[in-house]
């Protein structure tokens, strides 16, 4: 026979000061287990956003990152012309790229941040068809303009539609500001390629990388194979959506790792105030214990009812934590991405899946803390508890 939860409920009601302090230690522990996940889960989210299903990246054969890739004009040609790319009459949807680091201050703090500045063509646009210009225009062909993102507009100083940014050995006019939904690309700034070469003194006609949009999702594994099998080039194709995906590994892993050991540390003073309610709670109630054991209750209701009870004020605490992180969903930080060296715009992410990862977290700290109370209070001496009434 079990006894009722309505007890455990209003048993916890009586001991309120001790509740409080046990659902409080779990909420908060909650709170910045679910936040740092959210933090992590926002990176990752903002980088695989950046690539498209329907697009791949060829980058020179082991290189891993546009940073360490080059592509001569030839192995352009030569991507641009398999047959799995996609054309728009006759041209190929191919937007060969070049990228450089930028130092430019942040607004909030006025320190220098790496900007990742992308040189691309007329077709990027076409090319990745989730960039949309929402302010000005795109830039001109040989000009020195550049358009920016919509976090890099919030995020860098100076960097407004109308304004002039010096960028290599050129001033550049930004004429527009895209919108890339959310993804890397709104932290970035965009000029025409062949002028971002002159200006930092590189070869013409040589870029980093090469994205194309291909005829179809399903048209990937021909399309890799076709260019790596190409003797005139070494390259490498990926699926846009899983490189961008690769480079959060690290900053995704870190934020985790040190997320974890931060929640875990506040985890251990969350299960010690648990275990405090709780065997304050077997003290204060020895003589109830005794009482219903005398009635009937076996050993194993005891132990039950007093860890539902500790159940209780961890689905309280645990509650009050998700909702207590809520405010953070979407609000905008920033840091620099180890596997590129630029610095990244990104908001917290909360989902649902994170929200119950938070309620098993609370759970979990509740039946550590409320266990050994309970065997305790189920091993309680009867006849010495019934002899003190």
């Amino acid at each position: 026979m079990a006894i009722p939860v309505v007890y455990n409920v209003r048993s916890a009601r009586v001991r309120w000061m001790s509740s409080v302090v046990a659902v409080v230690g779990i909420a908060g522990t909650v709170g910045v287990f679910v936040a740092m996940l959210a933090l992590a889960r926002g990176f990752r989210a903002t980088l695989v956003s950046s690539g498209l299903p329907q697009n791949a990246i060829v980058l020179r054969g082991g290189s891993g990152t546009e940073m360490g890739s080059i592509m001569p004009i030839d192995a352009v040609r030569v991507i641009e012309d398999a047959p799995q790319v996609a054309r728009v009459d006759g041209v190929p949807l191919a937007s060969p790229e070049v990228v450089v680091i930028a130092a430019i201050p942040m607004r909030a703090t006025g320190t220098d941040a790496n900007v990742q500045v992308r040189g691309v063509t007329a077709r990027v646009l076409d090319v990745r068809n989730n960039v949309k210009i929402v302010e000005g225009r795109f830039i001109h062909p040989g000009v020195a303009e550049a358009v920016i993102g919509k976090g890099a507009r919030d995020a860098y100083a100076g960097l407004e539609v109308g304004k002039t940014v010096a960028l290599g050995a050129g001033t550049w006019t930004i004429v527009g500001m895209f919108d890339s939904q959310g993804s890397a690309f709104d932290s970035e700034v965009w000029a025409d390629a062949s002028v971002l070469n002159g200006n930092y003194n590189r070869p013409a006609n040589i870029y980093q990388s090469v994205t194309v949009r291909l005829a179809s999702i399903d048209a990937f594994k021909a399309f890799k194979a076709a260019v790596e099998s190409n003797p005139r080039v070494t390259v490498e194709a990926q699926r846009e959506q899983e490189y961008y995906a690769s480079k959060s590994l690290i900053v995704t892993t870190l934020i985790t790792a040190v997320g974890t050991l931060i929640a875990a540390v506040m985890a251990l003073g969350a299960v010690f105030g648990a275990l405090n309610t709780m065997y304050s709670a077997v003290s204060e109630r020895s003589r109830e214990i005794a009482v219903l054991r005398a009635i009937g209750f076996g050993s194993g209701a005891i132990v039950l009812s007093f860890f539902v009870e500790s159940l209780l004020i961890a689905i309280v605490g645990g509650v009050l934590g998700c909702v207590a992180v809520l405010p953070v969903n979407g609000i905008t930080t920033g840091t620099i991405n180890w596997q590129t060296f630029s610095h990244l715009a990104f908001a917290f992410r909360i989902t649902p899946d994170l929200l119950g990862m938070g309620m098993v977290f609370a759970l979990l700290m509740g039946a550590v803390g409320g266990l050994p109370p309970a065997i305790r209070a189920a091993r309680a001496n009867v006849a010495h508890a019934l002899r003190a009434l």
